[in-house]
């Protein structure tokens, strides 16, 4: 389905962010319907839809009170339970991007042991998928996305303003930019996946106004993306970290992985803080100014 994301310059604000997010809850029941899909690929594409969904939630919330925060957080419990099934995916791709990556170097993971470890993963793909995508989890997918449009059908955001949609976007810019760490090339894993979550939240939102100035709108929600990726990809290196630990089902490579997964782990930070340096370079003034610049420049025809 084609989902609406972002305002069209003059229009009423709040019609067209119930709009848009009547869709964001329609796409992850469209995916969930859909036969043509397999069940990983469902999983991902809910999981990504739920995201953007979310996004709206908690950017609404000063705006939707106490509603908008209670699915939002069971929209999180929902995504929670389907991340069990996507984490073996996760781990196989990180392997594959770590392993590409060290090509060529002396701790590049010999033939044989890639085989193995992407055997091993893909063996706890299928049993996660057997254990996780089950009719209980559907069911509740429906019976959540369901709700969540009556809510929304409902929701009264008619006395909206850009101005109120500045400031929610300038808020998510700030958290962003208060989360990222002073000191990158020692920053944890946890403040490192903070951040994620935090660009996640910005990347989606900014769609929202990508349309003021379309170019550089598009080059934003690109960066954003770009860093997303970088950061994800850190957080599936994590998770493919704590598959070979101590009795867990990867532990017989961990010699042989874990010092590709640092060297990988290490070129994926140092991506991303080039690329939040540029992207959080403005002050959260300066984003509100100049998103407000924007609107006016283009409804003042």
């Amino acid at each position: 389905m084609n989902v609406r994301t972002a305002l069209t310059p003059g229009e009423q604000v709040g019609g067209a962010l119930r709009e848009i997010a009547a869709g964001a809850v329609a796409e992850p029941l469209d995916i969930l319907n859909d036969p043509a899909r397999d069940p990983t690929t469902k999983v991902h594409d809910i999981r990504r839809a739920l995201k953007r969904w979310r996004a709206l939630l908690r950017m609404l919330k000063p705006h939707l009170r106490d509603s908008s925060e209670a699915l939002r957080i069971q929209a999180r419990d929902l995504a929670r339970r389907l991340t069990v099934a996507r984490d073996a995916q996760s781990a196989i791709d990180a392997l594959n991007d770590a392993a590409e990556a060290c090509n060529g170097l002396l701790i590049a993971l010999p033939a044989r042991t890639l085989a193995s470890v992407q055997g091993r993963l893909a063996e706890l793909r299928a049993e996660n998928e057997r254990n996780i995508w089950t009719d209980d989890i559907q069911r509740d997918l429906t019976d959540y996305l369901n709700a969540a449009a009556a809510q929304v059908s409902q929701w009264d955001l008619d006395g909206l303003s850009f101005s109120d949609l500045a400031d929610m976007l300038t808020t998510t810019y700030r958290r962003a930019r208060k989360t990222m760490p002073d000191d990158w090339a020692t920053a944890e894993g946890e403040r490192l996946h903070d951040l994620r979550r935090r660009v996640v939240e910005h990347r989606y939102q900014m769609e929202l106004v990508e349309p003021l100035w379309p170019r550089v709108g598009r080059i934003w929600v690109d960066e954003a993306q770009r860093l997303r990726t970088r950061l994800g990809k850190y957080q599936d290196l994590e998770m493919l970290a704590a598959k070979v630990q101590p009795r867990q089902p990867l532990a017989r490579w961990r010699s042989k992985l874990m010092p590709v997964i640092a060297h990988r782990q290490a070129e994926h930070v140092e991506a991303a803080r080039r690329l939040a340096t540029r992207l959080f370079a403005e002050t959260p003034r300066g984003f509100r100014r100049r998103l407000n610049a924007l609107w006016d420049a283009q409804t003042d025809d």
